[in-house]
């Protein structure tokens, strides 16, 4: 997977996932996250800043690609911050995924060196 180039508006997200951290836009303004990184509010128009984000969630839906070389699972995973991001899920029996299931944030390097996020199912402690 490549990224490719990197807008000046998203140099501070790629910085933290290089990091080991996700980053989400908040609104200066009505406080509501959002996903992908803008900076102007989608819900009021007002200007934005980072904050961390947790990094826990849970599946919402989720895909398995059976029909290439190497599967791998498409998911929506609602974030404890309330949006609900596109992403992979790595690291497990596909089969056993359910959604619902509880996840955590990990980053893998693309082809082009950008750590891109990813999900891992939680322990269950």
């Amino acid at each position: 997977m490549t990224v490719g180039a990197i807008a000046p508006e998203t140099q501070e997200y790629w910085n933290a996932t290089a990091q080991g951290r996700l980053l989400l836009r908040h609104c200066s303004t009505c406080s509501r996250p959002h996903h992908y990184p803008r900076t102007l509010c989608p819900f009021c128009g007002s200007e934005t800043e980072w904050r961390a984000c947790s990094g826990l969630g849970v599946i919402l839906s989720f895909s398995i690609q059976r029909r290439v070389p190497q599967e791998y699972v498409v998911a929506y995973v609602q974030l404890d911050e309330g949006i609900a991001i596109l992403t992979r899920i790595v690291g497990c029996d596909f089969d056993s995924l359910a959604i619902g299931q509880k996840v955590t944030v990990a980053f893998e390097a693309s082809t082009d060196g950008k750590h891109v996020p990813v999900f891992r199912l939680a322990s269950k402690e």
